[in-house]
């Protein structure tokens, strides 16, 4: 069961993106048979799962339009995301984060934001996401190509801070040393490596302190100092390992 607002987001998806086709696809003929292009031709037709899920996160040599293949793909694939048929998410990048879905026209632009965010609201109140917390806030941030309306969202709630405890837990060695949590980002990762720097510096640790769990509560703080100071705290000299 999905919230009203992730119904009516994946309700415009399918409106809005109905009927789409990329007409000339031929996809790349060495690794796509050609009745999988098809499906990129065909307008209205239920494509195979493990066909949407191939071509959502295929490289974008492969496809002669890959803005419009994408658009097909849309309105099946956007609720085959949320319903947890696209695993594993986390190897590839996703369409979306590819294509500049943002020079689209505005009713098609403006779909795509508000399901996305959406689904990041649904996931942060959903106990058990259908994949991992950590893959989805990095493809929601790479189609999104900014942390920063993720990180607005984050409100606290007991839910959403056991998703932050285990994103935490998981990005901190590598926003210690400065360097990059992201696999799967291609628009200004630095940028949003900063800025998810600083959020947790200042939100995380409350609430992480809360749910006690200290070592990641004043790690997190630490985020906010320069790197030399980081890593001088009084707090190293008694810290457990990092992992």
């Amino acid at each position: 069961m999905t919230s009203p607002a992730l119904d009516a987001a994946l309700a415009d998806i399918e409106t809005v993106f109905n009927g789409f086709t990329s007409p000339a696809e031929r996809a790349c003929g060495l690794c796509h048979l050609p009745e999988e292009a098809a499906y990129l031709r065909t307008p209205n037709t239920r494509i195979p799962v493990d066909v949407l899920r191939m071509y959502t996160f295929e490289v974008s040599d492969h496809f002669d339009d890959h803005a419009a293949a994408m658009r097909r793909l849309l309105p099946q694939g956007a609720r085959a995301l949320v319903l947890g048929e696209m695993e594993p998410i986390g190897l590839g990048f996703h369409g979306l984060a590819v294509v500049d879905w943002r020079a689209w026209p505005a009713e098609q632009s403006a779909a795509v934001e508000a399901f996305v965010l959406a689904w990041w609201q649904e996931v942060l109140a959903a106990p058990s996401p259908p994949y991992w917390i950590v893959e989805i806030f990095e493809l929601c941030v790479s189609i999104l190509r900014s942390v920063t309306p993720l990180l607005d969202r984050w409100h606290a709630s007991p839910v959403a801070d056991g998703h932050l405890a285990e994103c935490v837990d998981w990005w901190l060695e590598k926003l210690l040393v400065d360097d990059s949590p992201f696999h799967w980002f291609l628009h200004g990762d630095e940028a949003a490596t900063a800025d998810l720097r600083a959020w947790l510096s200042r939100h995380a640790p409350d609430r992480l302190l809360a749910r006690d769990e200290p070592h990641l509560a004043i790690r997190a703080e630490l985020l906010g100092l320069p790197y030399d100071e980081r890593w001088a705290h009084p707090y190293w000299a008694s810290a457990p390992a990092i992992n």
